[in-house]
């Protein structure tokens, strides 16, 4: 089958319409209750079967929700999935400017505050987890700690690592311009380096090219193809491929948490859920949810990120200290809702304007940069004109302010 140049499909009345749901701006609604939902289904892991923060066995204290929220590692591979998808859809048409400053802005205002906070509460609160060296601590405010072998500040930060390396690599397509050729290329040359890795074992090349998650990655590029250009063959066959090569990696995972959860759960879920996961993201992209529209799922969504950040160690040293004192279940039911609540108040409070400014000062030192590399090389004015040149710095700064990503 031959890759080639694509276009949208569009409808009889010029609107642009691929099938898939609804739309609020440029956000996919659907998707939020998706983010939600692995959110959720992480905390409860580690809040019900992880085995950090009660004194007695979860699966006595919770045996109703135990066995399921033993399988909520998996909303980290439901996580992988919609970041594909976002990503791909959020960078088409922008520049590696524009893709590094939609990150940082994304990543880092609730990130650093997770650090703080999380530092401040384990190493106020005693008798709990072992508190974190201040060396470590400014190690982890880079994201960096991963490749430098320094301990999370929090677990749940391993993730963030594995995004940056998506981002690494897909930096390199959106340097080049997405397009449909670019992006299946893209998905076909990591799954094979990918497989080389692995077959070399653990190692650098293994853990750049993510052999044990990238195929979450590549089936959500491969979803938003689906969604932005419609189905054919390659595309299900990548999609099929990562849905293979996901089960297996997953069982892999799953034999690694049965040490964690100190009881024994069926591998089957795991195989059911994942193939709950490609056929929700599979309707996605085909359109299948086009009635969920509900104006308060974004509002929702923007709650997974700080959610995700803070909910882990804050909420053992919770537990910790007043499991004797509170119903385990009140005491759980009143913790996701505090650190619901938390999340809300870090949006809004910290996510949104930090990030305004961050976007601002990274817009403004992109469009100094492109302005110096623009005098650098002054274009000849032509001999016969007395004409001025134009103030190419202020008119490079203006374009960049002004396209920076909403």
């Amino acid at each position: 089958m031959r890759i080639g140049r694509r276009t949208p499909r569009r409808a009889t009345d010029g609107r642009r319409t691929s099938g898939g749901p609804k739309e609020r701006g440029n956000r996919i609604v659907v998707l939020d209750a998706l983010r939600l939902i692995a959110a959720l289904m992480v905390v409860f892991y580690h809040y019900v079967a992880f085995g950090e923060g009660w004194d007695g066995p979860q699966a006595q204290l919770f045996p109703v929700i135990f066995r399921p929220s033993a399988y909520g590692w998996l909303g980290v591979d439901l996580f992988f999935m919609i970041s594909g998808f976002v990503i791909c859809m959020s960078c088409w048409g922008r520049s590696v400017a524009d893709f590094f400053t939609s990150r940082v802005i994304r990543l880092f205002p609730a990130y650093w505050l997770g650090v703080l906070a999380t530092t401040a509460v384990v190493a106020l609160v005693p008798g709990g987890l072992e508190p974190h060296a201040w060396r470590e601590v400014l190690v982890n405010l880079t994201m960096l700690q991963w490749p430098v072998d320094v301990d999370h500040v929090d677990g749940v930060y391993w993730t963030l690592w594995a995004e940056l390396r998506f981002y690494l690599l897909f930096a390199l397509v959106v340097w080049r311009g997405l397009t449909y050729r670019r992006v299946i290329a893209f998905c076909c040359i990591w799954t094979t380096l990918a497989l080389l890795a692995k077959g070399y074992g653990s190692g650098p090349l293994s853990d750049l090219f993510m052999a044990q998650y990238c195929w979450f990655f590549i089936a959500g590029l491969a979803f938003y193809l689906i969604y932005r250009f419609g189905p054919n063959l390659l595309l299900w066959g990548i999609v099929a491929l990562c849905f293979a090569m996901g089960q297996h990696t997953a069982m892999q995972t799953w034999r690694r948490t049965l040490q964690h959860v100190g009881h024994n759960v069926p591998g089957w879920g795991v195989a059911v859920l994942l193939a709950v996961f490609f056929a929700v993201l599979a309707g996605v992209s085909l359109g299948w949810f086009h009635r969920i529209n509900w104006r308060w799922l974004p509002a929702a969504g923007a709650l997974t990120y700080p959610l995700y950040l803070f909910h882990e160690s804050i909420g053992w040293e919770i537990f910790h200290h007043l499991q004797h004192r509170v119903d385990h279940w009140t005491l759980l039911a009143g913790t996701v809702a505090a650190m619901l609540l938390l999340a809300h108040l870090v949006h809004q409070l910290v996510e949104k304007p930090v990030a305004n400014r961050l976007k601002l000062h990274l817009s403004t030192a992109f469009a100094q940069v492109r302005a110096a590399d623009t005098n650098s090389h002054p274009h000849p004015r032509p001999a016969h004109t007395t004409r001025p040149a134009p103030d190419t710095a202020t008119h490079e700064q203006q374009t960049l302010v002004t396209t920076a990503p909403h």
